[in-house]
């Protein structure tokens, strides 16, 4: 099973270019093709934008394994329950399974993110300094939670869940940058103002939405 595996996976891990004297393989590449795709599609509230995701967290997840970034890389194996979860809320997830529409985050919400959040991080930290060879296990955990807590906004379709991919951006992009992944580290910029852009696009469409008569 080992050599089935390697041989099917071992040619996204083969270098197809290289930036700054350092080879970008196949997976980073087509994961950085299909993550600018998905967030593009997120903007636009597009439901098509749930299975090309899945198809970039399988990607990056491969990079980060060979990177030894473990904590984001078992975050794609829960990104691809989130992103068939996610598929299903958005058509089906509103009122009546009706589509969803934008909505804010409540009181409630925000208090049980922010602990899972934090717990998650310490958690995280604890096992990767314990069990990995990981030089980054803080960095690491805290942008695996923020994630977790932004990808489930996203499902959601919370309007904070942008605040949230934008936080933890502005950590992803110094922390691949030093893990030599610059091309994912140039994604993440990318990502970064695609997250602005959905964040401002998200509120028009949140302010478009009539309020219930009392």
């Amino acid at each position: 099973m080992e050599v089935v595996v390697t041989d099917l996976l071992g040619p996204l891990l083969e270098p197809a270019i290289t930036l700054g004297g350092v080879p970008m393989s196949w997976a980073e590449v087509l994961g950085f093709a299909t993550g600018v795709l998905t967030v593009w599609l997120v903007v636009r509230q597009h439901v098509w934008n749930w299975p090309i995701g899945v198809a970039n967290v399988v990607l990056l997840g491969l990079v980060f394994l060979t990177s030894g970034l473990y904590a984001d890389a078992a975050l794609q194996i829960v990104y691809v329950a989130l992103g068939l979860y996610g598929w299903w809320q958005w058509l089906y997830g509103g009122a009546g399974r009706t589509s969803l529409t934008v909505s804010r985050t409540g009181r409630a919400e925000w208090t049980w993110l922010i602990l899972a959040g934090v717990a998650g991080t310490a958690l995280l930290t604890a096992v990767l300094s314990a069990w990995t060879d990981s030089v980054v296990p803080l960095w690491d955990a805290l942008t695996t939670a923020l994630s977790l807590m932004a990808t489930y906004g996203q499902c959601r379709k919370l309007l904070e869940s942008w605040w949230l991919w934008i936080t933890a951006d502005l950590l992803y992009i110094p922390l691949y940058a030093y893990k030599e992944l610059y091309l994912t580290s140039a994604l993440y910029v990318i990502f970064l103002a695609l997250c602005v852009a959905g964040l401002l696009a998200w509120q028009r469409d949140f302010r478009r939405v009539p309020v219930p008569a009392a």
